[in-house]
Parts: structure tokens; sequence; C-alpha cells
């Protein structure tokens, strides 16, 4: 491959990037994308489902002692990328600002593309304060001649046709405005592309049973990898991982057709990234695929309900539609909404079901229409007449 000097693409190496890329040449990177330790102050530790444990260190002497990690290593990956190159730094809040002051030091304050946020929802009650549910991506390119491809999404479900429909310019003002022809009728342009994609990507962060999981700390889902190398690089292009962890960025480059080269100084990070790129396996997301909405089962009429108690929702569950925030006696209580095609019987029977599996005791049972057959629910269950019922019978 010409402009890469002693070392071959699609393979990754277990070495120290800034050892590493003193073996490739001036300009020959189109992508970098690198997710570097986030001077957490910690040993990440991690296993899989099969037994193997997976560890790297994140502790530092002080934020000089990392500062100075990071710069010497961003100096190399500045050299090795292409004039048109782009490079990708995933970060958080622990460091976040010093990465990019660095980034802006070494690559040039003109040379910010955008910060990228990746959001992903996160249950968890361990810590005071905030609950952290977002990581930071700094995007430079070398120089203003860069390479960038649009990603267009779907319109927003609160979009109208005529904002799908028709061509918009600006006015003497400056401000949007409707195009309209000679004769001040509005003009159509027909359907368009959609929505360029922005820079808040909401992408589910890994379950546990996720197919492409592999036990490593701080693995990312294939799909954000796959936005950096669609809007950033094109096929053949050459992308490197300088610090590959569980080789994700590599087995996005190869599901997109493009070469790959990582560094790592783990060799369990190398070993189980070799593994991962002999059979590339990507957890297909129903939630990207579906939308958020196709996962939001209730009705206005049921929603009203349940807004008449302090519960939460629960969607996409036949004997459920809500649990009580506070418990009784100590224990969870289960809200079930007679449906219309349910009889109170029947209504019990499956608000049972789900507190057996749930392991709730107690249930509230609302009913919304009478039956032909009266019904005696358990003692275990607390019958409330729905206020639209009440007032019909």
């Amino acid at each position: 491959m010409k402009g890469i000097n002693r070392m071959q693409v699609n393979n990754i190496y277990n070495l120290d990037c800034l050892q590493g890329m003193q073996y490739l040449n001036d300009e020959s990177i189109d992508l970098i994308y690198l997710d570097p330790p986030f001077f957490t102050q910690k040993k990440h530790k991690l296993s899989n489902s099969g037994g193997e444990k997976y560890e790297f260190n994140d502790i530092w002497n002080d934020i000089e002692d990392y500062k100075e990690y990071l710069r010497e290593r961003l100096v190399e990956m500045k050299r090795v990328l292409k004039k048109d190159g782009n490079i990708f730094v995933h970060c958080d809040k622990n460091a976040n600002h010093i990465i990019r002051i660095l980034l802006e030091e070494i690559f040039g304050e003109k040379n910010f593309r955008s910060e990228i946020i990746w959001t992903y929802k996160r249950w968890s009650n361990s810590k005071k304060g905030l609950l952290d549910s977002h990581q930071n991506i700094y995007h430079f390119s070398k120089s203003s001649n860069y390479k960038f491809n649009v990603i267009y999404v779907d319109y927003s479900p609160t979009t109208n046709i005529d904002q799908i429909l028709q061509d918009r310019v600006r006015n003497s003002n400056g401000k949007s405005t409707y195009k309209r022809d000679e004769n001040g009728d509005i003009v159509y342009n027909g359907v368009k592309k959609g929505v360029p994609l922005g820079d808040v990507w909401e992408i589910p962060f890994l379950n546990p049973k996720a197919k492409e999981r592999v036990g490593y700390p701080t693995q990312k889902p294939i799909q954000l990898l796959e936005n950096i190398l669609n809007i950033g690089s094109n096929v053949g292009d050459v992308v490197m991982d300088p610090f590959l962890g569980s080789g994700t960025c590599a087995v996005a480059a190869k599901l997109l057709n493009r070469k790959y080269i990582g560094f790592d100084i783990n060799e369990n990070a190398v070993d189980v990234a070799k593994k991962r790129l002999e059979n590339p396996v990507k957890t297909e997301s129903s939630l990207l695929k579906n939308g958020i909405e196709m996962y939001k089962t209730k009705s206005e009429k049921e929603k009203r309900i349940l807004s008449r108690y302090d519960c939460d929702i629960v969607q996409r569950n036949k004997g459920l539609d809500g649990i009580l925030r506070e418990k009784v006696n100590g224990k969870l209580v289960g809200i079930k909404i007679q449906k219309e095609n349910e009889n109170l019987s029947e209504s019990e029977r499956n608000l049972q079901n789900a507190m057996k599996n749930k392991n709730f005791e107690l249930g509230i049972l609302i009913r919304t229409h009478k039956d032909l057959i009266e019904h005696t629910v358990a003692k275990n269950i607390i019958l409330i007449d729905d206020i639209d019922y009440f007032f019909n019978i």
C-alpha cells in the first residue's frame, strides 16, 4: 500500500501507538478515530460471558502527565494524517476540556469541525447528581479541504408536508421563507432526501446480551463508528485507531469496505479484536431500526388514566401498564388498565401473571367498562373504577 511504511493495512499491532506510528509515512492515513484513556484515575475491569477477563489502566501521576502523553501522540497523528483527512477523538467529562485545548493547539482552532454528542439511556441510582448519559466526540480536520459526506436521516414526526415539499430561500432581511415564482405561487421541488445528520446522535449503549458485545471495558457500538466512517471517509480509505481496545473501529472499517490499521499496548485487547475481525458481528438495534415511537404502546386514553397516579409507565407488557413509584408496606405495586377487548377476569389474570413474573405482591386493576358477568378480584388486588366508567354506570 503506497504511503504505508513497514506496516500492513488490514492489520492490528500490539504496540504503543507512538511507537507504531513511527513506521507510518507522512500523510498516509485518511481518517483517525481514537478512544483514548479518559483520565478516570481507575483501573477498568470487565469479564465476558465466557469468563475471560479484560482490563486496562487509566491511572496517572497528575493531569500534566496525562496531557503530555496525549500531546506527543496527537502530534504524530497529525503527521500521518492526509491533508484532506479527519480525526475524531472520543472523550467524556473527565478530560474533554483538556482534549479540546490540545486539539486546537495541534490541529488549529480553524480546523475544528464539530462536537458530536453521543447520547444514550443509562439506568443507575449509584451516584448523587445528574446521571451521565452522553459522551463527546471532537471532529477536527487537518485542513479546510477535508472529506465530508452528508448523511440524510428521516424528518421529525412534527415536520409538516409543506416543509418537506417546498423550497426555501433567504429574503432581503436574511430570513428563511418559502420560495415563490414570478406569479407569487409557492415553488414545489418534490420529495427531498431528508434532513442532514445533526451533531447529537442517539445510539443505544450496548446491552449485556448484544451479539457484538465481547465484554471489553468501554466497548462502543459499531453503529457509532459506522456513522463516523461514513461521514469522514470513502470506500477504500485507510482508517487508523491508535487505541484499538476491542477493535470496534477496525470492525466497522471492514464492514464498510475501508482499510484499517490499529495499535494497542494491551495484548488481550489485540487478541479479542483479531477474533472479532475474523467474524465481524453487528447487533441490529431495534430502537434505531423502528424508532422510539414504536415502543410507545399506550393510547391517549391509557396515558390520561395513568396520569392520575404517581407511577412509571410500562410499555409493551400485556399484564402491566404502570408501577407505583412509592412502595406500599415496602412492596412494589403494579397497575393494569382493563382493555376494551378484556373482561375483568381476563384483565386480572394478565395482571396476576405479570406480578408473578416480576415478584410483585400487590396490584391495582382499573376497570374501564361494565361486564355481563360480575367478577370478584383476589385480596391482593385493589379494584378501582376509572372516572369515565364511574360516571357511565
